[in-house]
């Protein structure tokens, strides 16, 4: 009797300690990740295997969210906490695009520095060394738009001698580099001189459409990824009188995000491996609503909802809040809309819930920011303007000017149930009151039309 429960305990224990040993191996086991063409000679990243087809987002963040809408992958631009990240996104089952940030000569980095540039590649083996084998790890980003203003090419030596180092030491995971929008001097430049680079790709907004066109006529003819897209970026839009660049309304961009994926990165199943829509987070550049696909509460735009429905359609409910435009004094940002010191000023905001789940409208006058950067690089927000607000409505605002002449922008924000939310922004110029005269209306000779915008 107790040699049976002993050989049944024995038994028993061997099953245990082979299964748990099973789940470590399943939690830490390497993935091995090739590049190669499917039977539709496609080229796709495989995963043990498995073809994969990059449904991405740019950054780490609201990890539940990505998952929810059907993303697979996540991005990041430098190596900074690496294992936390690699851990957070293996057990939301999403793989990472592992960024390198190789420095820029834009900050002060000297590529004719041998010593500099020999300890930047030493840095980078330790961190490979440490997380080449991680479950999560899909590829290498080796640098992220090094070709932003700079002068000496010899980043892509160092490029490649990352790139090379990657290979020699993990066989299981490709290499990219990031260049700043597609010129056919980069693609030149990376073909000959970093031939370790196994995946170009590309940071790109309103030219997005130039590198399904153009990449192969540049001589790229092998695997491509789009690592940054999204709406036109804040150098390619219409101005203002002012020169203020005119930001498109969260449905406005909900537009541009649907036509782009479908267009021009599902356009392209032949060389392009999928995307990395950005920004999945929140930030200031140039405005505050700019780039971010969520508010700083975590809120999610209409350009959120365009994504689930294309990778994960069937588990999409609701709608987010739709916008129809904002209006300052009857005028369009187009228009360049002018008024004088302490004059009152109407602001209209036209939008539509279909849910009806309206939470809030959110209303705010800032000063037009000063501290516009390059690359995304970190910029300081200003404050709103306070003591100025008359009336606010769901559709409506009167505010008075600020006593301070200048640029501005009146934001506001529309906030559902569902955790939703929509935002149009206008800017607006303050001018001192000199003489008893009516404000000219400016009106831009570029005149958009209403029916560009229509959903």
């Amino acid at each position: 009797m107790s040699k049976t429960i002993s050989g049944i305990s024995r038994i028993v224990a061997t099953v245990l300690i082979f299964s748990i040993c099973s789940v470590f191996a399943s939690i830490g086991q390497v993935r091995h990740v090739e590049v190669k063409k499917n039977a539709n000679q496609e080229f796709r990243m495989y995963v043990d295997q498995q073809e994969f087809y990059v449904k991405g987002v740019g950054g780490s963040d609201f990890l539940d969210v990505a998952v929810k809408i059907g993303a697979n992958t996540i991005r990041t631009w430098s190596t900074d906490n690496a294992k936390q990240v690699l851990d957070e996104a293996h057990k939301h089952g999403l793989m990472v695009m592992m960024g390198m940030w190789v420095q820029h000569e834009r900050h002060g980095f000297d590529y004719d520095d041998e010593a500099k540039v020999k300890n930047q590649l030493e840095q980078f083996r330790k961190v490979v060394m440490e997380i080449k084998d991680h479950p999560a790890l899909l590829l290498w980003g080796v640098g992220n738009e090094v070709d932003l203003f700079y002068s000496n090419t010899k980043v892509w030596n160092a490029v490649q001698d990352i790139a090379k180092m990657i290979h020699e030491l993990d066989p299981h995971h490709p290499t990219t580099t990031v260049t700043a929008g597609l010129d056919p001097l980069e693609v030149d430049l990376i073909m000959r001189n970093a031939p370790d680079i196994d995946i170009y790709s590309v940071n790109t907004y309103g030219g997005i459409g130039d590198v399904r066109k153009n990449i192969g006529n540049y001589g790229w003819t092998g695997p491509y990824l789009i690592t940054e897209w999204g709406p036109n970026g804040h150098w390619e839009v219409s101005k203002t009188q002012w020169g203020a660049p005119i930001e498109q309304t969260s449905s406005e961009k909900a537009i541009v995000y649907k036509n782009r994926y479908e267009k021009e990165i599902l356009g392209d199943a032949q060389h392009c491996m999928g995307s990395f829509v950005f920004l999945w987070g929140h930030k200031q550049e140039t405005t505050s609503t700019w780039y971010g696909l969520f508010d700083p509460s975590g809120k999610t735009s209409q350009s959120v909802e365009v994504l689930h429905d294309q990778w994960s359609p069937s588990t999409r409910s609701g709608y987010t809040p739709v916008v129809d435009g904002i209006s300052l004094n009857e005028l369009t940002a187009i228009q360049s809309p002018a008024v004088w010191t302490d004059d009152d000023v109407v602001v209209k905001f036209n939008w539509r819930d279909f849910d009806n789940d309206t939470k809030k409208v959110v209303w705010n006058v800032v000063p037009e920011s000063n501290d516009i950067k390059a690359g995304g690089d970190a910029e300081s927000a200003p404050m709103s303007v306070q003591g100025i607000w008359k009336k606010r409505s769901a559709h409506e605002a009167t505010f008075r000017a600020p006593h301070i002449p200048g640029a501005y922008r009146v934001f506001v924000q529309v906030n559902d149930d569902k955790g939703n939310y929509a935002y149009a922004n206008i800017p607006f110029l303050v001018k001192e009151r000199t003489a008893d005269m009516p404000l000219p209306r400016w009106i831009n000779v570029k005149t958009w039309k209403d029916e560009n915008w229509k959903e």
